[in-house]
C-alpha cells in the first residue's frame, strides 16, 4: 500500500505566531499552492482513503483532493496550550527556554509534549496502517509538520528528539510504502 503524508499549505498568519491547534485560515495563495501540491501526487485509486486533521488548514486541502474525507483528531498538530495564538516573543522567555530545552517530555502550560503527540500519531498508524482496517491500496494523510515528523520517527523507530532532523516544508509530500508488514520510505519532502 502506498501512503502519502501531506503537510497543509501556507496559512494566513503573522510570522512568529504559535498556532499548533488553533484553527487558522489558509493564505490567499491557497488555490495556486493546492494545484502545485496536486501535481506531486498520483491519481487517486478507486479504493483510496483520505484522512485529515480536523483543522481547517488541512480539511480544505483534503476536500480539494477527494469528496470522501475522514477526519481524525489524532492528526492534529501539537497542542501548545496557553501559548496558542500568541506570538513566541510574548511568551515568558525563561519558560519558553525551559520547554525548548525539554520539548520531547515537557509541555507548554496546559498543552502537550512531543511524546504525547508521538503517542497519538503512533496510535493512528497502528489503527489505520498496520492493522489494515479498512484495507486500501493508497492512503493520503493531510496533516501538520509535527505529526509527519512523529510518524516518520515511529516508522523508523527513532528517538522522538531525532524527528526534527526531517525537513517538512509547507505543501510537501512524503511517500511511504507498506508491503508484507514492512515499511519503506520512498521519498521525503517533495
Amino acid at each position: 500500500m502506498d501512503i502519502y503524508l501531506i503537510r497543509h499549505t501556507r496559512t494566513d498568519t503573522h510570522k512568529g505566531l504559535c498556532y499548533g491547534q488553533s484553527d487558522v485560515a489558509l493564505a490567499k495563495s491557497f488555490p495556486e499552492e493546492a494545484h502545485e501540491l496536486q501535481q506531486k501526487l498520483p491519481g487517486l485509486k478507486a479504493n483510496s482513503l483520505l484522512f485529515s486533521s480536523p483543522l481547517t488548514r488541512c480539511v480544505k486541502l483534503a476536500e480539494k483532493l477527494s469528496d470522501n474525507v475522514i477526519t481524525d483528531a489524532r492528526l492534529m498538530e501539537l497542542d501548545f496550550g496557553d501559548w496558542e495564538s500568541k506570538r513566541f516573543n510574548e511568551i515568558d522567555p525563561t519558560v519558553l527556554q525551559q520547554w525548548t530545552d525539554n520539548f520531547v517530555d515537557g509541555a507548554p502550560p496546559n498543552g502537550e509534549s512531543f511524546i504525547d503527540l508521538c503517542q497519538r500519531a503512533g496510535s493512528f498508524w497502528q489503527d489505520m496502517v498496520c492493522r489494515k482496517k479498512p484495507a486500501s491500496e493508497q492512503i493520503l494523510i493531510i496533516t501538520h509538520a509535527g505529526v509527519i515528523r512523529a510518524l516518520l520517527a515511529h516508522i523508523l523507530k527513532l528517538p522522538p528528539a531525532n524527528a526534527f532532523q526531517f525537513q517538512v516544508d509547507l505543501g510537501s509530500v512524503h511517500k511511504i510504502q507498506h508491503l508484507d508488514d514492512f515499511t519503506y520510505i520512498n521519498y521525503i519532502n517533495l
